[in-house]
């Protein structure tokens, strides 16, 4: 299926575990994929791939943190794949800490990264797409957004803050023909996770504890996600916006 030809699609943190496997599907179903990351020899290395597949794709690296880079980026997307159709924001960092363990310059670099970065990036695509009439955004949040997690609270605040974040803009957008929605990640087995798990005295305990907390009793793979999140960008869901569905194996069941 080839729902994506001829548009062209950007991914934060494309080099990672849920944002690679997010752009590679993408170019598998036909769209040019810009792969942003800070990492730019990760974001070359998922590229590089796209296109030994026949795909076509560009590194580009980019700081959401910071405007002036990621206003380069956008520009490098238009100038090399043409306006862009869709955006996910995917990039993410955490710290995993009991709150008053945390110091305030953590704090500053977790809400600049999953907060700030995703203001960035919105402020900078919002008026090219409200002029083409056209647009679909997709914001990676998590499901500590919605229940809350021991040891990621600063986090949590960010993504609850995605989350109203995105409603908002949802409404405001709407007349525009853009959708934004959001998808929640329960769990999922990436580089991020294994710096919890690899920081306990018995790891594969703590990873098997995790997994029977699932209802369906493994952990999230960067593998599960991108069917969520190329629905929302798909036509298939142009009458959905301001959703959020958690892609967590039954961990967070809201209704």
């Amino acid at each position: 299926m080839q729902r994506f030809t001829g548009r062209t699609v950007a991914i934060t943190g494309g080099g990672g575990g849920i944002g690679g496997a997010t752009c590679r599907r993408f170019g598998k179903e036909g769209a040019r994929v810009a792969v942003l990351d800070l990492d730019l020899a990760a974001a070359e290395k998922v590229a590089a791939g796209i296109r030994a597949d026949g795909g076509v794709a560009q590194a580009i690296g980019c700081d959401i943190t910071d405007r002036a880079s990621v206003d380069a980026a956008i520009a490098a997307i238009e100038a090399k794949l043409g306006p862009l159709d869709v955006l996910v924001n995917n990039a993410g960092w955490d710290v995993f800490k009991p709150f008053v363990k945390t110091e305030p310059a953590q704090w500053d670099r977790l809400i600049a990264v999953n907060l700030v970065g995703a203001l960035h990036m919105h402020h900078a695509v919002l008026p090219g797409m409200a002029s083409r009439g056209r647009g679909r955004i997709v914001n990676i949040a998590s499901d500590a957004a919605r229940v809350g997690s021991s040891g990621e609270a600063v986090y949590a605040a960010c993504k609850g803050g995605l989350v109203s974040f995105s409603k908002t803009l949802a409404r405001e957008h709407a007349r525009h023909g853009i959708t934004i929605n959001v998808v929640c990640p329960g769990p999922t087995d990436t580089a991020l996770l294994a710096t919890v798990t690899d920081a306990a005295a018995n790891p594969e305990k703590l990873r098997d504890a995790f997994a029977r907390a699932i209802p369906l009793g493994r952990l999230g793979q960067p593998d599960d996600l991108p069917g969520a999140i190329l629905f929302f960008a798909s036509d298939d869901a142009g009458f959905v916006t301001g959703q959020v569905l958690s892609v967590s194996g039954g961990l967070t069941m809201n209704g």
